[in-house]
């Protein structure tokens, strides 16, 4: 493993940072996840050129408003311009396999932006299963405020990821708190995931924006 990250010793314990080789397998990996996301299936199921060109837009504007910070936690986490809505929107105009697909993906694009690797596991669960359940919104695509729905799904599906990942690597941060691990992780996680799924579903409630959502998904599935 060494090849593709280096151990970081500092006083918050031990990490590890990934080295050119690890950045370029996980570009690797996340073309292998788009392409099987494209071939998996046959027929009409197969990802059209039209959903590539919106999910990657979407994820575009994702990553970019994930830098635009209103509010970063002191470890980890951090409160932002909406980013988790744009992945979330994937699943509402393709459907839970496609959400969850391109959630995937972008999970990978994070971790490439701003990794922080303890193990493992905690790499899968903080970064692939966290972000991937923001393509839950999937479950919604086809009902009545699907936005709405799908969006309180994804974040719900992240939150459960970030609590376990709290939970189970992250538990001796709750030290000197005078919280279990389990109430530290949910209080702590749920600090900036619930702040920013607030903020989110005030701006889709107003009228012109949840018209404008609409509008968006009729240009995306024609």
């Amino acid at each position: 493993m060494s090849f593709f990250v280096t151990k970081v010793v500092d006083e918050w314990g031990t990490s590890y940072s990934l080295t050119g080789a690890g950045y370029g397998l996980l570009v690797a990996l996340m073309l292998a996840l788009l392409l099987a996301a494209c071939y998996l299936t046959g027929g009409k199921k197969r990802i059209s050129t039209r959903q590539l060109v919106f999910s990657a837009a979407a994820m575009a504007l994702a990553m970019i408003t994930s830098f635009l910070k209103i509010f970063e936690a002191p470890m980890g986490g951090s409160v932002t311009l909406f980013s988790m809505l744009f992945i979330c929107c994937i699943g509402y105009w393709y459907g839970l396999r496609v959400g969850l697909m391109t959630g995937f993906a972008y999970g990978l694009l994070q971790l490439i932006s701003d990794p922080y690797i303890v193990s493992l596991p905690q790499m899968v669960t903080d970064y692939l299963l966290a972000f991937g359940a923001l393509g839950l919104s999937g479950l919604f695509s086809s009902q009545k405020n699907g936005l709405i729905k799908g969006y309180i799904a994804g974040v719900l599906g992240r939150y459960v990821f970030a609590f376990l990942s709290g939970l189970i690597f992250f538990a001796s941060y709750a030290e000197g708190t005078g919280m279990s691990a389990p109430v530290y992780s949910l209080a702590y996680n749920g600090s900036y995931l619930g702040c920013e799924a607030a903020l989110t579903l005030v701006v889709l409630a107003i009228p012109a924006v949840s018209k404008s959502f609409a509008q968006v998904k009729r240009m995306a599935v024609e």
